[in-house]
This record gives C-alpha cells, structure tokens and sequence, in this order.
C-alpha cells in the first residue's frame, strides 16, 4: 500500500480543468475548505498506477467570489476553486525503491482525477521521500526544524546536496538568520570528520564551543604567535592580490612598478629556495607560487633600482632607467609594513618565514575532526581593517580551493566554507581593485568547487548586494524574512518560474521561519527552524528596556582607548 491511499470520506475534490503546469481544483464540500492553506500539498490522482502527481496550493477562492479571466476562473462556476502548481511525482515504488518523489512530471491530470491534502503521517513520509532521508537512518541527514503547515512533521534536508551544489541563506537582520546558520554547524560538527569553515565577520558566533568546534582570530595589532591566532604572512598573496593592496593604478609609473615588483618577488623566491636547499624547485615556481620571499631584501633591492645611476657618455654617471620611478611604490609598502593593524601579514616574527608554515596553516584550516583534532573552524575577522576584508576573506578561501584542486582524487576530503555577511567581500559591484581579486576566487569557487569537494554557503542580509555569479551558482536556497523590495526581487528571480507567487510570503515569514527551495529539499518548504543548542551572540539590543534602566555601565574610555589601538 503506497502513502497516499485514501478512505472515501478523505477526498478533498476533483480536477475541473489542467494548464501546463496548473491545475484547477472543484471543491463540492465547502468544510473541505476549513484550514486548506495557500501552500499545502495535494496529491491527484495519476493515470499511471503507483504515481500521484503533486502539488502546492497557490490560491483558494469561495463560490461566486472571484474572477479572474486569465485562470478562467468565474463567479458562474458555482462551486469553489483550489489553483495548484504542479512540483513533481511521487512514486509508491521505482525500481528497488520505495517512496520516491521526482521534480518532473510523468503524466498530466486527467479531467475529475481525484485530490487528495497531504497532511499529518502521510506529509512526515512523503518529506522523507523528497529530503531522501533512508528509513532508520535519520541521523545522518540534516534536521533543520519543522514545516510550518504541520508541526509535527520533521524538516530534514539532504546533507549530501546541500553542500555539493553550493547553498544561500538570506535574511534581514533579525529574522533567525545566525540560529538557522549554527544549527546547521552543530549538526555538520556531529559529524565524526566533519571538516568546515565558518568566515565569521563580526565574532559573534564565539559561543559555539564544544569538541568540535575551533575557534581561531586573525592576528590583531597586538597579537604574537600562538594557539587560536590567525597569521596570514604576505608571501601568501598572489602577484594580482599584491598589486591591488600596495600599486596605485592611477600612478603613471604603474607598469615600471609592476614589473620590478615582480622581478623583485620571483628573484626573492628563488633565493629563499637556494637558502634551505631546494634549488631544483627554481625552475617550476611561478609568482603565485606560495614560496617565502623576505620583504626587507625585496625593498633594498627597489631602493637600489630607485636610486642607480649607471654609466654614461663620457664617462659620466647618469640616473638610471629606474631612478625615481619607485619611490612612491616603495613608500606604499613600507606604509603597509609599519601598519600595526596589518600586523598579521607583515608581522617580523622568523617562524612566518618557514617553509613549513604553510603547512601548519592548513593543517589549522583543513584538518577534518579525525585524530583529536576539531573540525569546524570559525574564524573571528573582527580585527581585520574594513578595507582589505575582502582581500584577506578571498586570500583564505583561495589557499583551501587551491590545497584541494593539487590534492590526489583518493585522499580528497570534502571541506564546506561558510561566508557570513557575504555582501561585505563577494560584492555585486566592486569598486577597488582589492574588490576584483576577491571575487575572482569565489566566482571560481562557486562555478568548480564542486569537482574539488569545495562547498560554498553564502550567508548575507542583503542579497541584492551579493555578486549574481556566485549566488546563480547555488542551488539551494534558505531564505528567511526579507523586508527590502530589492533583496526580495533578487530571490524571487534565483527561486525556479514554476514556483509562481511561492517567494511573496517573503515579507511576512515570522522569525525563525524560512523558506528552503533547491535540490537540498526538492519540494520547496515553508519551515519553522528549530533554535541551536548554542545560541551565537546576535541577540537584538532592547532599546526601550534598556533606555528605561536607572544605571547603566558604560565605559567610553576604555572603548576609545581600543579605538586607537585597533585592538579590544
């Protein structure tokens, strides 16, 4: 006996007309009507033994209450009208599986087939079928709360695509944006070699602590190597992430900079090569190659070219081809070197110029949770100067893709990198330079990571403010309440055509609920998320409650203080 078999008195109504991908409904009885919601599912009966087609109410209109000469639907009808869209085909059985359900259509309704509301039992089964949830295996799928239009029924998504195909969680602050995201990570950090990245803008994700979890911080002013710090030393930057932090574009001696730099970079390479006794990989390095190179000897080097004066006619010096060409270049990077905020890339510690190091990084960055080791890494950017975020976001995600891309297919562990507030560094408009070198990496990553076991998340507030490559790359949606026009036009174009007026309840989701559309969850959902266990600390401020206190601590000395140091 398949799910969706029904006693007589359970009929809802009957096909009275069929459209391409829309089906009118007759209701005879109209308590058929009490508590039928715009969005719940119906099951029709298929001409096909086995298949029920199913769909999702879009609109329920009384008798002699509505018309709407486009649907061909009339007051004169007489009877009342349920408007479906068709998502697919639920088969009782194909081939050695059971409960299957497919995003296509295998026949159309016939003229009086038989509907059915999918609701109770018979809604838990059949999103078990669409989340392919295996029967006694539920906890190795995604648990993420519960639908809206039937409490009881569990909310899974397919742990498997949600990551392979890249994933978007979209919401205006306040919306349940930051629990949806943690309950997520506290199931993938379940995981015995979970293996996961969290870009956390702000630091306000520290609360999720426990085996799995490491929490690492970019280096800040006063930071010096040790457990939990981030460095990210300079060697690490390509030749184009260099040049769109230090070379000003608009300098007419842009291209003589450009390319002593280079030269400088690649001499300096080979020369670190030579020191620790690798002089065979001279001949394969490249200027992205990330090989340690020392900043000081590269700068004298410039220094001299800037000031050379060669031999002339006559015996005469003269200046050089050079001479006073890279004063302004060098200037930029001995600024850059001095700048205590930037002290987790130009820091003067020995051990950042290992070897090795990179090594170790990766080891932070990637190591699965295997061997005691933790597998979700959230990474506090908090102390990052707003200008290069996005350089040094793309600089991490970039070394993670590239570590993978030249792993052996064999020994490739998938990894997922979650971006939150996405907007601030995969812009859908840049404007600096350092903008461009930061997307190029998550374009990339968003069009091949899958090959390579690279997921993608893409957290943001404002969707319309994320790159359209990388978010059109995703095929999984979770968006929650969305109150800008802009933001909510930009899901609605993201979310399949067939899906009609499902992205106007975006305004009116209440908080914590979601809607979750993509190959994660077949059937698009309208789902209440259940809160994580940790809660990360983005709780909204009282400001009524708090203005209404008769003391209050606030300590403006010490946050000027921090101010100036760049540092908490």
């Amino acid at each position: 006996m398949g799910i969706f078999t029904y006693l007589p008195d359970e009929l809802l109504g009957t096909v009275e007309s069929v459209d391409t991908s829309t089906v009118i409904i007759r209701v005879e009885n109209d308590d058929k009507l009490r508590g039928l919601q715009v969005n719940h599912l119906i099951s029709i009966q298929s001409s096909k033994v086995g298949q029920h087609l199913i769909g999702l109410v879009s609109k329920i209109i009384r008798k002699s209450a509505y018309s709407d000469s486009a649907a061909d639907i009339t007051p004169e009808l007489g009877f009342n009208i349920i408007k479906v869209i068709l998502i697919g085909t639920h088969f009782d059985r194909d081939g050695d599986k059971e409960n299957v359900f497919r995003r296509s259509l295998a026949t159309i309704p016939t003229i009086n087939a038989e509907c059915h509301l999918i609701h109770g039992e018979r809604l838990k089964q059949f999103m078990q079928a669409i989340s392919s949830v295996p029967e006694g295996e539920d906890a190795v799928s995604l648990q993420i709360g519960h639908y809206s239009i039937d409490e009881d029924a569990t909310a899974w998504l397919n742990g498997n695509k949600l990551f392979q195909r890249h994933a978007v969680i979209v919401g205006s602050t306040g919306s349940g944006k930051s629990w949806c995201v943690a309950k997520i990570l506290e199931q993938v950090a379940s995981l015995k070699s979970a293996d996961a990245i969290l870009f956390d803008i702000h630091g306000e994700y520290s609360p999720l602590q426990g085996e799995s979890f490491s929490h690492l911080k970019v280096a800040g002013p006063n930071d010096n190597i040790g457990n939990g710090i981030l460095f990210l030393p300079y060697w690490l930057l390509t030749y184009e992430e260099m040049l769109s932090l230090m070379l000003d574009r608009s300098d007419s001696n842009a291209p003589n900079q450009a390319m002593m730099f280079s030269n400088a970079v690649i001499d300096g390479k080979k020369a670190f090569l030579r020191e620790v006794g690798n002089q065979e990989m001279e001949a394969n390095i490249t200027l992205d190659s990330p090989i340690p190179y020392s900043l000081n000897n590269l700068l004298n080097s410039l220094k001299e070219k800037d000031t050379e004066m060669v031999q002339g006619a006559n015996n005469r010096e003269k200046q050089g081809a050079y001479y006073g060409k890279l004063t302004r270049f060098i200037q930029r990077l001995e600024t850059k070197q001095r700048d205590k905020r930037l002290n987790f890339m130009f820091s003067s510690d020995e051990s950042l110029l290992s070897y090795d190091y990179m090594g170790e990084l990766c080891t932070k960055l990637m190591a699965p949770s295997v061997d005691g080791k933790k597998g979700v890494k959230i990474i506090d950017f908090s102390e990052v100067p707003s200008d290069i975020l996005p350089l040094i976001v793309s600089l991490i995600a970039r070394v993670i893709f590239s570590v993978q891309q030249w792993t052996p297919v064999d020994a490739r562990h998938p990894i997922a990198i979650f971006c939150d507030e996405a907007h601030l560094y995969i812009p859908a408009n840049t404007e600096k330079s350092i903008d461009d070198a930061s997307l190029v990496t998550f374009e990339r990553i968003s069009k091949e990571g899958r090959k390579y076991g690279v997921g993608l998340v893409v957290i943001s507030q404002r969707p319309s403010e994320v790159n359209r490559t990388v978010l059109s790359q995703s095929n999984n949606f979770i968006a929650m309440r969305l109150t800008n026009v802009d933001d909510q036009s930009v899901v609605k174009r993201l979310l399949p055509d067939s899906l009609g007026d499902y992205a106007e309840m975006l305004p009116i989701l209440d908080i914590g609920e979601a809607l979750v559309v993509g190959d994660a969850s077949l059937l698009p959902s309208r789902i209440r998320v259940t809160a994580p266990n940790l809660k990360p600390r983005s709780a909204t401020i009282d400001f009524w409650d708090e203005w209404s206190k008769e003391k209050t601590a606030v300590d403006l000395r010490n946050a000027i203080e921090a101010l100036r140091k760049q540092s908490r």
